[in-house]
């Protein structure tokens, strides 16, 4: 909820969703529809840091059309929300494990407008259900408002959300048996039973959505037993990740290797020639400390203080090593205190506080 607040502030497109809500599976035989997934996120980013409080929260009808087609029924999409029912694990009043079924939203409004405008308010209340997995959620997904409106499969915005609740992990990957991968997805039972119609209907088609309009890729790996599929995993990495500030005082970006292989082409073609490398520093110049920045590396230690929004130091160091890589060994100086000085504001800023 801290996040939430932090980013409402900056008033720009990023939202904090939940990582609960994220992987809430649907129940059997229920899903939301794009649509009605649409406006669920909408609701989140307008409740904000205040979705966990037993208050209810408004939200313009002109903010939900524009995200969807003149056709599309706001009336109908609430409708769709209320009966929805989501299951999550849980204990009985007995201590034994249980599956605990609910819905998100507990009641809602909406203004009758007598001429039919779209000028009007709706308000809702999220369950108690929702509003405890919402207080006890330990992760997050920081969403782009733009991008949840730009998906045309609702399929690709669960992928979605799922990579971006695991993309700055340590292991930044989501595996999971096929059963388990369907219910994340909502996929209905009697939809895709072969796994070549999952792969083209779903996964290819999340891919290719995801490729152009989030902020990382995905791939996934197929692991079978014989001839069967029976896991997937699913493997993010960012697009484009700070990399370090130029002379001019301008963050830069450096390009991840591609997240799967090219295709190959029809005739072989010869390999560039690699660049020539650069240079050593000097011996005496100032280089980034190969060790911890707890002791006796300053003035690395304090920026890392200063400007990492309160992660660990060292964290934030060993994340610099592998961005920069091998162009670390010609950084030096003022410039290596510039570029590391934009990566742990830049850093804080992706991910919040700790």
């Amino acid at each position: 909820m801290r996040v939430a607040h932090a980013l409402q502030l900056r008033d720009g497109d990023e939202f904090a969703k939940p990582g609960n809500l994220v992987e809430v599976r649907f129940v059997k035989g229920q899903s939301l529809s794009l649509t009605a997934a649409r406006l669920l996120a909408l609701m989140i980013l307008t409740a904000g840091g205040d979705a966990w409080q037993p208050i209810p929260h408004r939200m313009r009808k002109a903010d939900i059309r524009r995200g969807h087609k003149s056709n599309e029924r706001i009336a109908d999409m609430l409708e769709e929300l209320h009966r929805t029912l989501f299951a999550t694990d849980d204990l009985s009043w007995r201590g034994k494990k249980a599956v605990k079924r609910f819905a998100l939203i507990q009641s809602s409004k909406e203004e009758a407008e007598e001429e039919g405008g779209e000028s009007g308010w709706i308000e809702w209340e999220f369950t108690p259900d929702a509003r405890r997995l919402i207080r006890e959620s330990e992760t997050y997904a920081v969403l782009n408002r733009q991008a949840v409106l730009g998906f045309r499969s609702i399929y690709a915005l669960r992928l979605y959300e799922m990579g971006a609740l695991r993309l700055h992990r340590r292991q930044s990957i989501w595996r999971g048996d096929i059963t388990a991968i369907r219910a994340a997805f909502g996929i209905a039972p009697e939809l895709y039973s072969d796994f070549a119609q999952l792969r083209r209907k779903v996964l290819e088609k999340a891919r290719n959505e995801i490729d152009s309009l989030a902020h990382f890729t995905v791939d996934w790996r197929e692991i079978r037993r014989g001839r069967a599929v029976v896991e997937l995993e699913f493997v993010f990495r960012e697009k484009r990740a700070p990399a370090a500030i130029g002379e001019g005082g301008e963050l830069g970006f450096a390009e991840p290797p591609p997240s799967r292989p090219l295709p190959k082409a029809a005739e072989p073609t010869p390999a560039p020639q690699p660049a020539p490398r650069k240079p050593p520093a000097p011996a005496g110049a100032m280089r980034f400390p190969a060790g911890s920045l707890r002791f006796g590396a300053e003035p690395f230690g304090n920026i890392a203080v200063e400007n990492g929004g309160g992660w660990d130091r060292d964290l934030i160091a060993e994340a610099y090593r592998t961005q920069m890589g091998e162009r670390l060994e010609h950084l030096t100086g003022a410039k290596l205190v510039k570029s590391f000085t934009g990566f742990c504001q830049s850093f804080a800023a992706r991910r919040g506080r700790p």
